[in-house]
């Protein structure tokens, strides 16, 4: 894992002064590395009844897509309102400064579909927690949150269902 993660580039000061960015793109762009990792999370999954990943916008979609196909399932997506063209699902939640929406298509899931809901980074949990409920409104049952990189110091896991958060690389 001290191999992934020393892909990963820190960026100082974005996109605020005081934060530490760690840029996933490094990783996403060195071809052995991203196989590897994406090796690794779907490896959890393998044997497991899984009937789709949720790949959450933007960086979810690259995550979700890979572990999809490599599981030989499908991927459903969430996105910012007004990108989906079908009859939607909305939630709109509580950033630290504000609020945001996601949208989801209303028949994303036969009932009872297991899903895993996938993105790049857990920070403060705000985004998958609001997922989460989109997913298990429409009756699918969650498995677990997949996450390429976790940063613990930002607790985003609290915010989670207990149990079912699973990130392959932790700062």
């Amino acid at each position: 894992m001290d191999e992934l993660k020393k892909i990963i580039r820190d960026i100082p000061d974005f996109p605020k002064k005081g934060i530490l960015f760690k840029d996933i793109t490094t990783l996403l762009s060195d071809g052995r590395s991203f196989h590897r990792m994406i090796d690794l999370i779907a490896h959890r999954y393998v044997g497991q009844k899984i009937d789709k990943i949720v790949g959450v916008e933007a960086r979810g979609f690259v995550l979700g897509s890979a572990l999809a196909y490599k599981l030989g399932i499908g991927i459903t997506l969430v996105r910012k309102p007004g990108k989906l063209p079908y009859t939607v699902r909305k939630i709109t939640y509580d950033l630290e400064y504000g609020t945001d929406s996601l949208e989801i298509h209303e028949d994303a899931f036969n009932p009872g579909d297991r899903v895993i809901i996938a993105d790049d980074l857990l920070a403060t949990g705000g985004t998958v927690a609001a997922v989460v409920k989109l997913v298990e409104g429409l009756g699918a049952e969650l498995i677990e949150c997949a996450f390429m990189a976790e940063l613990d110091a930002l607790g985003g896991r609290k915010r989670l269902p207990d149990g079912k958060v699973f990130s392959l690389l932790k700062f």
